[in-house]
């Protein structure tokens, strides 16, 4: 008899996820849950996208480590609330971890809450977190061979970010190859070389974000429009 230990864990997970979707769609908070491994630069790149979305939205972030808060003080330092969760030894974050994060932040105060998940390419592909997206983030000296690797993590992500750019030159980096294995596993995920730290590439990045936000509250907005129109029609 064989017995399936992560069934239990899983359905629990989506429960707690289903209920941080419905809270951030009451709040009308866009959520991104960002991925990579440990080095990759998910904080460089969450800071180079707040220094390019801050003045057109309200943002907070949500910190995933083993241990730490050394990631939050910087988000701290630069300007945005932060909320440090330490998973004691877990590989990845799970919807409750991130609905207790959520209760010590004013959601109506925010219209863009990025969560920067435990460092993993494997763990933190298979828990909702009750985000509207996904994002993998992979850096140049990591590797042109990843997608390979980790499958599943470029599958379900809906757009990869190509950090560290700027070294391409240096390292044994086929970026042809990469994109064509990136399009296999996901032909609908747009690749966006950048260089965090330096800034460059972050616009058409941080252009994505923008209109998939927008995007997200047209459907909520014509959501709402249309359950209006019906309790109308109902006499309600």
């Amino acid at each position: 008899m064989k017995i399936d230990v992560s069934a239990p864990i899983l359905a629990r997970n989506e429960r707690f996820a289903a209920e941080n979707r419905a809270l951030f769609a009451e709040a009308d908070v866009f959520v991104l849950d960002m991925l990579a491994s440990p080095g990759a630069g998910k904080t460089s790149t969450i800071l180079a996208t707040i220094d390019a979305l801050r003045d057109r939205y309200r943002i907070a972030v949500i910190e995933g480590d083993i241990a730490s808060s050394v990631d939050a003080e910087r988000i701290k330092a630069h300007g945005v609330p932060a909320v440090q969760i330490n998973t004691g030894g877990a590989c990845h974050l799970e919807s409750d971890m991130i609905r207790r994060a959520v209760d010590t932040l004013d959601l109506a105060e925010l219209d863009l809450l990025i969560i920067e998940n435990v460092g993993n390419l494997v763990c933190p592909t298979d828990f909702d977190l009750g985000e509207h997206a996904k994002v993998m983030i992979l850096s140049v000296p990591e590797g042109h061979d990843k997608p390979c690797k980790y499958p599943n993590i470029f599958a379900r992500a809906e757009a990869v970010i190509l950090n560290k750019y700027d070294t391409l030159s240096v390292f044994d980096f086929d970026e042809a190859e990469f994109r064509e294995v990136v399009r296999r596993l996901n032909a609908t995920a747009p690749v966006f070389p950048l260089s965090a730290t330096l800034g460059s590439g972050v616009d058409a990045w941080a252009a994505w974000l923008a209109e998939r936000i927008e995007g997200e509250r047209a459907g909520s907005a014509d959501a709402s429009h249309t359950d209006t129109g019906t309790e109308a029609a109902n006499g309600s």
